[in-house]
């Protein structure tokens, strides 16, 4: 019986690959031990989205390869896909490189007793044409599953190393999905996060006329006592197709995560982006007018080559003046292989870290301005776990707010009524509705 240790860096889809390499290993008889322990086989599913990723990426892999040179060690995800080579060179011993086209394969390498083939499990990722087939049967301690429907980007955004990593847009067939989704409801999750590279992008190789929209109408009428969140969508994907889901689904979460990138024009024709400042404000505004309990959030990046003060104030100012609920917002990262590598105007790391250090004190006063507008409302929080330090139970709303509130652990999984009291020390505390849980308990 092998202990297997995994690590996850980054996103959403590799969090869902990582859950289905649990679940292969575990129908082979292996045992899932946690990365710090003693194991037989330690899988790392790397990063490369910023160069802060990558070199974490390095940081891990060398540590298990001093702290355990007698172990298998498998690297896989975006930086073995990018840079096999200085994997490579980072290892002493034998390493198995498996390539994002081959994660179907990656249990298959790393019990296999022969040396490793990074050949045979590398590829020539732009050439994939279809999703590799990762089924998963559970998501270790979590309450929340994630569900890959979609993999591969072909934006191009001049940033970004995602479509040389990760391929051209495939999809997971609609039965695929479904059964994926019947399986996590049948284990319990009474959530499942809807993701993928470019979710929006669904649908769009296969021949079966499935959309995005389509495929979420399934979804929430196949399975009416699940929550669905969709991880994050382009504005240009967001329509009328989309708001009437929302508005006719009460499964769906009133959460939306759009990029913006940047808010000013010049700027979002360097980075390849397809709308202006003035179609992602009014997208915006319609989803806002139509839901204003419906929390927005955006992707935005700092100090992009070229850009002036003017346009990073024009990208604040969007932001401030839009109902947005938070930001996630990230330096800009040089990415060889990238067309903004060979951009002029290089800024200094000291103008990208206050462009960066203004937009997080912007999202820091969102969200705050965000929780204090919920305050009284009843919210349907998905509670997710005992916090350590205060003893509350926390877990989130469906529209995307970090609740803490006082509660039995008979509680944790279950989707609980909570009024919002106060913000205090900038944490929404609520307090469970006892009224309205004792008829959410008679009515199931």
């Amino acid at each position: 019986m092998k202990r297997i240790a995994i690590a996850t860096l980054g996103c959403k889809v590799n969090q869902f690959e990582s859950a289905a390499f649990a679940s292969g290993f575990e129908a082979r008889g292996c045992v899932l031990v946690p990365f710090q322990a003693e194991a037989d086989v330690y899988v790392i599913n790397t990063c490369t989205v910023t160069a802060r990723a990558g070199q974490q990426s390095r940081q891990l892999i060398r540590r298990v390869l001093h702290a355990h040179p007698s172990a298998r060690i498998v690297v896989t995800g975006c930086y073995a896909q990018m840079d096999p080579e200085t994997v490579l060179d980072l290892a002493e011993q034998p390493v198995a490189i498996v390539g994002n086209g081959n994660k179907h394969r990656l249990v298959d390498a790393a019990l296999e007793e022969r040396p490793p083939d990074l050949v045979l499990l590398m590829g020539r990722i732009r050439g994939k044409k279809e999703i590799c087939p990762l089924p998963v049967s559970r998501f270790p301690d979590r309450t929340r599953a994630y569900l890959r429907i979609q993999d591969g980007c072909d934006n191009f955004c001049s940033y970004c190393i995602v479509p040389y990593t990760r391929g051209p847009s495939r999809s997971l067939d609609v039965a695929g999905v479904l059964d994926q989704a019947g399986v996590f409801v049948d284990q319990g999750y009474r959530e499942v996060v809807i993701t993928g590279i470019n979710v929006g992008k669904y649908g769009l190789d296969l021949a079966e006329g499935e959309t995005i929209y389509s495929l979420l109408d399934r979804l929430c009428r196949g399975f009416p006592a699940c929550r669905f969140r969709l991880s994050s969508i382009e504005p240009t994907e967001v329509n009328e197709a989309l708001l009437e889901l929302l508005a006719g689904h009460t499964n769906l979460m009133p959460h939306l995560h759009i990029p913006l990138q940047s808010g000013d024009d010049a700027v979002l024709t360097r980075m390849n982006r397809r709308y202006s400042r003035a179609e992602f404000a009014a997208v915006i505004r319609r989803v806002h007018e139509a839901f204003p309990a419906v929390t927005i959030g955006c992707d935005v990046l700092g100090g992009f080559p070229g850009e002036t003060e003017a346009e990073a104030a024009n990208t604040y100012s969007l932001l401030d003046e839009l109902p947005i609920g938070y930001l996630h917002v990230f330096p800009y990262s040089l990415r060889p292989g990238t067309l903004a590598a060979s951009f002029g105007g290089q800024l200094p790391g000291p103008v990208k870290e206050e462009r960066v250090r203004l937009l997080r004190a912007l999202d820091a006063a969102k969200r705050q301005a965000l929780y204090r507008a919920n305050i009284g409302r009843v919210l349907q929080v998905l509670v997710e776990r005992r916090q350590a330090k205060s003893g509350l139970l926390q877990g989130f709303s469906e529209n995307y707010l970090p609740v803490l509130a006082a509660g039995g652990s008979r509680l944790v999984r279950q989707v609980v009524p909570v009024r919002l009291a106060a913000v205090d020390d900038g944490q929404p505390m609520g307090i469970i509705a006892e009224d309205l849980l004792e008829e959410s308990r008679q009515t199931r």
